[in-house]
């Protein structure tokens, strides 16, 4: 099949996902959000299920597109988890959105929480190379709870929530990330 198409069809998913929810995912939406004729959609994913995985593949071949270097230093660090967090207010909103809405879906869905669930786990293993190669003293511990941090900060970043996120300090992401360092690692700067 068209690969072209198909993407374009996880893309208009992963727009459903994020404007109307996983209840809103089906395959008319799907036709209308790529503006494809209807039951396009349906002739790539037959069902339910397999219109979910597309838009968690997705994603996840999305977020794999990101650059994530590896930072030099603290600064380094810093500058590319603060980067990481503007492209979630930002650019990476639309899929922020689906990949919560589907966490949600995974919740019920077993074969959906086994597809995310590796999706997760590397990103774990990303930021503690990354707490590494930024010179930090690294425990399993320190990288999990920063990671963890980060993944928090992600729901509040992408609604429209001046005041949560002030009183989270997601509302100065240079300040959000430097606190969190602090406090996981201590003040070396």
């Amino acid at each position: 099949m068209n690969q072209e198409r198909r993407d374009r069809l996880g893309d208009a998913a992963i727009g459903v996902l994020a404007e109307s929810g996983s209840r809103g995912l089906t395959h008319r939406a799907v036709d209308a959000a790529a503006d494809v004729p209807l039951g396009t959609t349906k002739n790539y994913f037959p069902t339910r299920d397999a219109l979910l995985r597309a838009g968690a593949e997705r994603i996840i071949e999305l977020y794999a597109a990101i650059p994530r270097p590896a930072p030099d230093d603290r600064a380094g660090l810093t500058a590319l988890l603060r980067t990481l967090l503007e492209h979630v207010k930002g650019p990476g909103r639309v899929r922020v959105l689906a990949l919560l809405e589907l966490q949600r879906e995974a919740a019920r869905t077993p074969w959906l929480a086994e597809a995310l669930d590796g999706f997760a786990a590397a990103d774990f293993v990303y930021f503690e190379h990354a707490q590494r190669s930024a010179g930090l003293p690294v425990t399993p511990q320190r990288a999990a709870t920063v990671t963890m941090a980060l993944h928090a900060a992600l729901p509040h970043l992408v609604a429209t929530a001046p005041a949560t996120q002030t009183a989270a300090g997601l509302d100065d992401l240079d300040a959000f990330v430097e606190h969190l360092l602090n406090t996981v690692y201590g003040d070396t700067a």
